[in-house]
């Protein structure tokens, strides 16, 4: 499927050290390797820290990840990188069994291996917030553009709106809605998510309710579908 293109809008973006396009990239020849570099460096640019490192499960748990490279191939493209001196791998002991951490090759992470090493630190000790690929959720903006069509600066406009107005969710669904009646259009998406708004939203009952799923073909949704 053709890659629908970025968006405007609001877009959470990821910072690249300066180095990596001038002394790693033209280095690295391995395609598994570029992209478990690229995971790793979007991994780390999101964790909250000063000590930031990542795990061997945090690569494994990665289903996009694990189901392009398989597990020998994700195994060797992450043996490159620390080979290559992309990141440090730390065996480090917990209560029940040693584990690699993976550190990038900056100061604060040469630092932090150090200090592994010494014995004055154990970065396993305390709990991680999780990250996952599946936690960049499509905006708006993006949603308009794959179910709809082209934005245009008016529709852009009220697209931000709206999408400061109701809930991330409820967005989500109500799109999901429109395209499960072949109904590609925003007002038809806006009635859906005003009458959330102002009648409430029923979470447990929506989806199985057949009534609720003819109100949006024959009830007051009715004047925004095309017969």
């Amino acid at each position: 499927m053709p890659f629908a293109g970025f968006t405007d809008g609001k877009m959470r973006l990821t910072r690249l050290p300066a180095q990596f396009f001038s002394d790693l990239l033209p280095e690295i020849d391995d395609l598994g390797e570029l992209k478990v570099t690229l995971y790793a460096l979007w991994f780390l640019e999101r964790m909250e820290g000063k000590a930031r490192f990542l795990t061997d499960e945090d690569f494994t748990g990665e289903a996009r990840l694990l189901k392009d490279l398989g597990e020998d191939g994700l195994k060797d493209a992450l043996e490159r990188a620390v080979q290559r001196g992309t990141f440090l791998r730390v065996m480090v002991k917990d209560a029940e069994e040693e584990e690699a951490l993976y550190f990038l090759n900056s100061p604060r992470g040469r630092a932090a291996v150090q200090a592994i090493q010494r014995g004055e630190w154990n970065p396993l000790e305390g709990e991680r917030a999780g990250i996952s690929l599946e936690v960049e959720r499509p905006n708006i903006f993006r949603l308009y553009e794959q179910n709809i069509g082209p934005l245009t600066p008016l529709i852009g406009e009220v697209l931000q709106e709206a999408e400061q107005t109701y809930p991330q969710t409820w967005i989500e669904e109500a799109f999901r809605i429109a395209v499960e009646k072949n109904v590609r259009r925003w007002k038809y998406i806006e009635a859906i998510l005003k009458s959330w708004q102002e009648e409430g939203r029923d979470e447990t009952n929506r989806r199985d309710s057949a009534k609720d799923r003819r109100r949006y073909v024959e009830g007051e949704f009715a004047d925004f579908i095309e017969h």
